[in-house]
């Protein structure tokens, strides 16, 4: 029997640092049915340089780049009290690490899953950390040509841990015609693995689209309001829209059935019934 869909709600950064709006985000991805929340983790002295941090940049928390990149970061007792929260809810969490620091943070908790985000594809010694896990494993591919995708895919087999590919085109919001879904097929044959889609476009439509062509994960930013702080919130659905996302998922895998053809039985009283004329004598 095929598998359903493992459809993720990318919370990220989109808490802007507030526990109280990341336990709201959680409430919605649980009451959507979504199977899984993440996170976004980043040791901001190790991603961005010192001249980087101490530039302009106005933000709820400041004046500096620092203080705005300081202000969307969880610190460990934050993250201690996600994964009790994520338990009492029965939901998996975990995160995309953005330096080698942040996945050795992230090893502390029993997290059931990786994710390695498209912008770190090719940090192959953060690949090589994370496979040594043998976690099943997200592995996005934004931003990348077939060489960075197979770079990949050859560490994560040469240790034998599982993982699955996510077709996924790095702008925010993405423009449906750049959504390219026949990739998925593309990356499937190519790379001989499931493969799954993280969207950031508007509207539910391209995912839809892509859950018809037999993705094996499904992972969409997710946010109280697009209107709020944030450079991925005009990329992401809000509360009602992921239960509309949830929801239309779930009938499409049901529609897409078999492939076998075969008369039904509800066809069959039917066929009876129209076709009575062609058996009279």
């Amino acid at each position: 029997m095929k598998k359903s869909i493992f459809i993720i709600a990318e919370i990220g950064i989109n808490h802007n640092g507030d526990m109280s709006i990341c336990k709201e985000l959680i409430d919605a991805a649980v009451n959507s049915g979504c199977n899984a929340v993440k996170f976004q983790k980043r040791d901001i002295d190790q991603v961005y340089t010192q001249e980087f941090l101490d530039s302009s940049r106005e933000s709820p928390w400041g004046v500096t780049q620092f203080e705005q990149k300081s202000g969307l970061e969880f610190n460990k007792e934050q993250y201690k009290e996600i994964d009790r929260y994520c338990k009492e809810k029965n939901i998996e969490w975990f995160a995309s690490a953005w330096d080698l620091n942040s996945q050795l943070f992230l090893q502390q908790f029993d997290c059931k899953y990786n994710k390695i985000a498209s912008a770190m594809i090719i940090y192959e010694d953060l690949l090589r950390m994370v496979a040594k896990e043998g976690k099943h494993t997200f592995i996005s591919t934004g931003m990348t040509v077939y060489d960075d995708i197979q770079k990949a895919v050859d560490i994560f087999n040469q240790v034998g841990c599982s993982f699955e590919l996510m077709h996924t085109v790095s702008t925010y919001p993405m423009k449906d015609e750049n959504a390219n879904l026949n990739m998925i097929n593309t990356l499937r044959d190519k790379f001989k693995c499931d493969v799954g889609y993280s969207g950031h476009e508007v509207g539910l439509a391209v995912s839809y689209a892509a859950a018809a062509q037999g993705i094996t994960s499904l992972e969409r930013h997710i946010t109280l309001d697009r209107s709020m702080y944030g450079s991925d919130q005009s990329a992401s659905i809000e509360q009602t829209g992921l239960r509309q996302l949830v929801g239309a998922v779930r009938k499409i895998e049901k529609a897409m059935g078999d492939g076998v053809k075969k008369a039904i039985e509800e066809e069959k009283l039917v066929a009876k019934s129209l076709r009575q004329h062609l058996f009279w004598k």
